[in-house]
């Protein structure tokens, strides 16, 4: 729409359609935002909106990469 009552200034989403949320983290490990702040970015000021997409970069690095579950958790256990 090229209406000025229609164009917003806000900042986008970070979700990238990987919405499953870590067990320990309980962070989106699509996106890294809480299941709060995925509820409630509708209704962030964006200013909130800002501090939660600077702290996603850090928050990535708190999960952990390996997989602890399929074909390799078997084989350690003596299952596979």
């Amino acid at each position: 729409m090229s209406d000025p009552v229609w164009r917003r200034q806000e900042i986008e989403s970070p979700c990238i359609n990987v919405c499953v949320l870590h067990p320990q983290a309980k962070l989106c490990l699509g996106c890294f935002r809480s299941a709060d702040e995925i509820t409630q970015w509708s209704k962030m000021t964006p200013e909130t909106r800002r501090a939660v997409m600077d702290s996603l970069p850090e928050r990535e690095k708190t999960i952990p990469k390996e997989r602890r579950g399929g074909r390799k958790a078997r084989i350690k256990r003596g299952m596979g």
